[in-house]
């Protein structure tokens, strides 16, 4: 028997293919990439980086939330920007939310995403054991 179990919440958007919202696995949540999506109605939300990074951090919100976490217990985010010159933008946004104690971080520009969105955040959250 696995003890491996998907994430499954409403309130961030339902995945759109082949994967999951996120997988727990020993003491951790692995979450799928979030983008701009409403949960709720499936469109995507705002045409600025601002306003698209923070629907891309209420989605990550409600999944750290739904795996019994907080934004705390965050290890790593990859973040991905469809234009790097928004780096300073979604900085703003994205330390609004991670708060003081931030993870471990990559992010990268200059990438064509799902939807033609301009922003993309996946984490890593541990949750113990």
């Amino acid at each position: 028997m696995s003890d491996i179990r998907v994430l499954n919440t409403n309130n961030a958007p339902a995945a759109i293919g082949p994967y999951v919202q996120g997988k727990i696995a020993g003491g951790f949540l692995f979450a799928s990439g979030q983008i701009p999506l409403d949960p709720k109605t499936g469109e995507i939300v705002g045409s600025t980086i601002k306003e698209q990074a923070e629907q891309v951090m209420k989605n990550v919100t409600a999944l750290i939330v739904e795996a019994g976490a907080t934004m705390n217990d965050i290890v790593k985010t990859t973040c991905f920007l469809k234009d790097i010159a928004d780096f300073a933008a979604f900085n703003e946004v994205y330390a609004d939310f991670i708060g003081e104690e931030a993870p471990a971080r990559s992010c990268v520009g200059g990438l064509s995403l799902p939807k033609g969105v301009l922003c993309e955040v996946e984490v890593v959250v541990y949750l113990g054991k």
